[in-house]
């Protein structure tokens, strides 16, 4: 039996897209601004790594509003119930087509594995990227205030934060895969409404 579930709201869905295309702008500029390719030059590249940046702060801010408003985050609250079938389940029994061990509702969106990495990215990842990307950024002016720190370490440590949002992307783009069908999970973030199969 198949239930349809309205499960992302209008702006979930506008954070979850323009969220998703400021961090891809964030990583293709950061990778360009490190040599490792080149598309629109150096200073290009800068300006749109930087405007990307003050814009997903603002973003932020204004989901944090939202979540805590709607009573949304909640959805993140990270819980180990039924974590070893998660795993199982990804890892071997979704290869032999074996239904999903968790019944997914509006209560509860997201999997015990979903809500450890979405807890990890919104408490340690973003906070990461910003404080360091901060520190970057206004560096000079906070040097000619009296404070002094490594850049090398803060370059670092950005860099490091970087690769996490491109593993965490890669897994992410990939797990949208295993849906009821290749592309349902994707069409559930377009729409709001995903199809449910009752366990």
């Amino acid at each position: 039996m198949e239930k349809r579930l309205y499960l992302y709201p209008k702006f979930e869905r506008f954070w979850h897209w323009t969220q998703a295309v400021l961090i891809i702008l964030l990583i293709v500029s950061g990778f360009e601004l490190h040599g490792m390719f080149k598309i629109s030059g150096f200073y290009d590249a800068f300006n749109l790594h930087n405007y990307s940046a003050f814009l997903l702060v603002g973003l932020i801010i204004f989901a944090i509003f939202w979540h805590f408003t709607t009573g949304e985050w909640r959805q993140y609250i990270p819980s180990l119930e039924k974590i070893d079938a998660m795993i199982c389940f990804y890892t071997r029994d979704i290869f032999k087509g074996m239904p999903h061990p968790l019944e997914k509702t509006r209560e509860r969106k997201l999997n015990p594995l979903q809500r450890l990495t979405y807890f990890s990215l919104k408490a340690f990842i973003f906070p990461l990227q910003i404080i360091t990307g901060f520190l970057y950024f206004f560096y000079n002016d906070l040097a000619q205030m009296g404070y002094k720190f490594d850049l090398g370490l803060i370059a670092n440590l950005h860099s490091f934060g970087a690769y996490l949002f491109v593993c965490f992307f890669i897994v992410h783009v990939y797990l949208t895969t295993t849906g009821e069908t290749v592309f349902s999970n994707i069409k559930a973030m377009f729409t709001g409404y995903e199809d449910i199969k009752g366990h």
